[in-house]
């Protein structure tokens, strides 16, 4: 028979150590478990990431089409100027030229 009676602490111990595959293997479990949740952390994080990139890429889209827009709209501008003073000898009015015609 026992020697004395053995506490329930020291019991479990003793199963524990006599199946140490069983701990090994609930330690890889646990280990797998915090991985799984660390990389779907990281993966939301960077797809939240990429859509924010992916909006800013399409503001700076609307601008550069903005400004592509007004380029032409300034060179279009410039063009009748030039066309005006080279073509048709037009120059702008000095002050003391000018009339203002006022409205009843």
């Amino acid at each position: 028979m026992a020697k004395g009676p053995l506490s329930l602490p020291k019991i479990i111990l003793q199963d524990l150590w006599n199946h140490k595959w069983v701990l090994l293997l609930m330690l890889f479990v646990i280990l797998n478990a915090v991985a799984v949740v660390y990389y779907s952390y990281a993966s939301r994080k960077l797809t939240s990431e990429w859509d924010g990139l992916l909006q800013q890429r399409d503001q700076l889209d609307v601008e550069w089409r903005n400004l592509l827009l007004e380029e032409q709209s300034q060179t279009e501008h410039s063009r009748i100027i030039r066309i005006a003073t080279k073509k048709l000898h037009m120059k702008r009015p000095l002050p003391n030229e000018e009339v203002v015609v006022k409205l009843p």
